[in-house]
């Protein structure tokens, strides 16, 4: 094998993506999966199946913490490059449940930080995966890299921790990281408490699709695939290029929560009056839009996938895998205090 890539949190959303990507399109390169399998992760979502009596050697899976300093060391010692999604990531979960996003998303970022840091002489690149959620409410038209990061829930103040927690490391240390600021990302293989997946079961059982206050919120949607896509560029960039830079990885645009929701239940020939309204969100972010021109003048990069052809696949992909989404339904709402002080499902 040519390189060896370790993948935290690869049996996630993004992660598992990720790691099909390199899996079907690079044998060149040996994977490794470190991933704790909380309920956001499952092990039917790696491109391995391990429960198989073949020994891959292009794959290898560790069960296990990104808070453990001794496994962490032993893996990054292994790696050429570590590609860093492992946190919790889930906005309203993070209300009520705010210890273990600080736990997992800061100090598992530290934990990993500090294993290149030790191994520096042997990683080539360090790309850690933060999020846009640490800019809060858009402050202009589109939001580039510099935009002020405003985090407006506990998840987004545990990423704009870590994120900047990884800057500290390359500006004190000189570790070759890259972070890497996706904006909404949508697919296969997406837990249902997010809004896109939890529309699209809603209406498979016939359910209402509830949406957070009047449904204006809006926010920069990208189908997973071209995320995958801008972190393999940034993998396989000239290390001077990007060492110690920060991309967005965005459409250029925006789309309201309820206009999500409309073209879910057009889409699947269901009427609008499914559609729901809830109380409005502790600390929601009013608008994401993501200015991409960076990522672009730097490696080239746009989307692919129109957000029409994105929802088409992800609608069929969930259609056809209800095996995959049916153990999650009890985790498809989450209780919270809205802004009114009144206790509802979100």
């Amino acid at each position: 094998m040519s390189k060896t890539i370790l993948i935290t949190g690869g049996a996630g959303f993004i992660g598992s993506n990720f790691a099909r990507h390199l899996y079907q399109t690079d044998p060149d390169y040996k994977i490794i999966v470190l991933d704790a399998l909380t309920y956001a992760g499952h092990v039917g979502n790696l491109p391995v199946n391990l429960n198989g009596n073949n020994h891959d050697e292009r794959f290898a899976f560790w069960y296990g913490n990104v808070r453990n300093g001794e496994l962490v060391d032993t893996l990054v010692s292994q790696s050429d490059i570590i590609v860093h999604f492992a946190a919790e990531t889930h906005v309203t979960r993070s209300i009520y449940d705010n210890f273990l996003f600080f736990e997992t998303d800061v100090l598992g970022t530290q934990t990993v930080a500090n294993a290149v840091l030790k191994y520096r002489e042997r990683v080539e690149r360090f790309i850690h995966i933060s999020t846009s959620e640490v800019y809060g409410t858009a402050r202009q038209d589109t939001m580039d890299e510099d935009h002020p990061l405003i985090p407006m829930s506990p998840y987004a103040a545990a990423k704009t921790g870590a994120d900047r927690l990884v800057s500290s490391y390359w500006a004190t240390y000189q570790i070759p990281a890259i972070i890497i600021r996706p904006f909404n990302n949508y697919g296969p293989y997406q837990h249902l408490e997010k809004a896109v997946p939890r529309f699209i079961t809603s209406c498979l059982l016939n359910e209402p699709l509830r949406v957070h206050g009047d449904g204006s919120a809006s926010r920069d949607y990208i189908f997973v695939e071209d995320t995958c896509k801008a972190i393999d560029l940034i993998m396989n960039a000239d290390i001077d290029t990007v060492k110690g830079e920060v991309f967005n990885v965005a459409s250029g645009g925006h789309r309201s929560i309820l206009s999500i929701a409309q073209d879910v239940v057009r889409l699947m020939n269901k009427d609008e009056s499914l559609i729901t309204f809830v109380g409005e969100r502790p600390g929601q972010v009013f608008r994401h839009t993501g200015d991409r021109t960076k990522i672009k003048h730097v490696l080239g990069w746009e989307p692919t996938i129109s957000w029409e052809e994105g929802l088409r696949k992800t609608v069929e992909w969930y259609t056809a895998h209800q095996t995959w989404w049916e153990r999650q339904l009890w985790m498809r709402a989450v209780p919270i205090i809205t802004t009114s002080g009144k206790k509802e499902l979100h």
